[in-house]
């Protein structure tokens, strides 16, 4: 290498010992002062260039990235601001009253349905819990010993029944017995009744007691805490707030003219602040106006095939959803990358023979990252689309082939 280095150095300075040697007699033989100076100063200029020139002339191929031009199906679409919203969100209750014994989750949180996020102190309520349990008990022993009751009256009464067709038959014991068997039947029924309502009760307090662990209705991430250990809560207060970013769809408020070419089930992309593109379906166009603005709310459902590839989304996070307008048309697109202004004219970068060619061109609309070609551009032209910026004229360039 370094010989090389060396080997170059000599022939420069040989070249420049050359042109000045000439320069010298080429003077001493002219006789104009003018002249002279002119000669003197184009020899200086030729002198200094010619080592550039040399390196200019050995300098290598310049690597670009290219892409071959040609046609693909576009569909004209109108951006729209929406927004990404939960299909499930919304602030989880205490069902039961008491004070919180413990938190058991934080912000941030991801959590199941059906996984415990509070716990309330359960003394009070499990010992009316037990108290009801009781109090069961000693309602259906009445009710046994009603019905015990009952069925040794019915059994008298039937003994003096049998007795009709004898002497020793009383119509007035049958009467009173008889009488004696409905008061009983009463009290089987009222023994009844009370057995139901202390199990009622016994269920409402094992339901409490349930109850006095909060759980998460459906999967998701918490949001906000609402109470700490030691509150007293009542039913309906408020305990963490719970976000199920996993079902996201997007609502945008779309103005009534570009409805035209949205229909319930249509593709459309959606747009991330970082560049990234996402499909979803239309699944829902609200039939309600806005009357200052004249838009409609639309909602927008996502593909579940990307549900595990997809970025990290966020409850309220803003998306541009690219809106059909027109019917899919076949056409000549070029990536942005590759268009520059130059005189106030468009240029692209063409590739002829390993050889930078600037070209003029006529672009239509964008299309995501590309821009349908008007003029300029054929079907197969190669042209460059990271490297462009420094590349001159006639310049020889390496790349990689694009595909087909």
């Amino acid at each position: 290498m370094r010989l090389h280095v060396a080997n170059e150095l000599y022939v420069i300075l040989r070249l420049n010992m050359m042109i000045c040697t000439n320069a010298e007699k080429a003077l001493l033989s002219v006789p104009n002062q003018v002249t002279k100076r002119l000669l003197l100063a184009f020899m200086l200029i030729v002198a200094y260039a010619g080592p550039q020139a040399i390196s200019a002339a050995e300098k290598p191929p310049t690597k670009v990235v290219v892409e071959k031009i040609r046609k693909t199906e576009v569909v004209q679409t109108f951006p729209a601001i929406g927004r990404f919203v939960a299909r499930q969100h919304g602030v989880v209750a205490a069902l039961a009253n008491g004070p919180v014994k413990e938190m058991l989750v934080n912000v941030g949180d991801r959590v199941e349905a059906g996984q415990v996020v509070s716990r309330m102190v359960k003394a009070r309520i499990q010992a009316n819990r037990d108290l009801l349990a009781a109090e069961l008990r000693e309602k259906e022993a009445a009710l046994r010993t009603a019905q015990a009751q009952l069925k040794l009256t019915l059994g008298e009464m039937e003994r003096i029944g049998g007795l009709k067709k004898s002497a020793a038959f009383s119509q007035g014991r049958y009467s009173d017995k008889r009488n004696e068997v409905a008061k009983v039947r009463s009290e089987v029924s009222e023994a009844e009744g009370a057995v139901a309502k202390a199990r009622a009760n016994l269920k409402l307090a094992s339901i409490d007691l349930y109850n006095a662990e909060v759980r998460a209705p459906y999967n998701g991430v918490v949001v906000q805490r609402h109470a700490v250990a030691g509150a007293h809560l009542g039913v309906g207060d408020p305990v963490v707030t719970l976000v199920n970013d996993r079902e996201m769809e997007v609502e945008a408020d779309v103005p009534a003219e570009r409805l035209t070419g949205v229909s319930v089930g249509r593709d459309v992309r959606l747009k991330l602040s970082d560049g990234t593109f996402l499909q979803a379906k239309v699944r829902a166009i609200v039939p309600s106006e806005n009357a200052k603005t004249r838009t409609r709310p639309v909602r927008f459902s996502l593909n579940s095939s990307e549900g595990a590839e997809r970025p990290a989304i966020a409850d309220n996070q803003s998306v541009t959803v690219l809106l059909p307008v027109a019917r899919a048309r076949r056409v000549l697109t070029v990536h942005k990358d590759a268009v520059t202004s130059r005189g106030g004219n468009k240029v692209v970068i063409a590739v002829v023979d390993e050889t930078a060619t600037p070209r003029n061109i006529r672009i239509g609309d964008a299309v995501g990252e590309r821009f349908t070609v008007l003029s300029g551009l054929e079907d197969g032209d190669i042209v460059v689309i990271r490297g462009n910026e420094g590349l001159r004229p006639d310049q020889k360039v390496t790349f990689e082939a694009p595909s087909d």
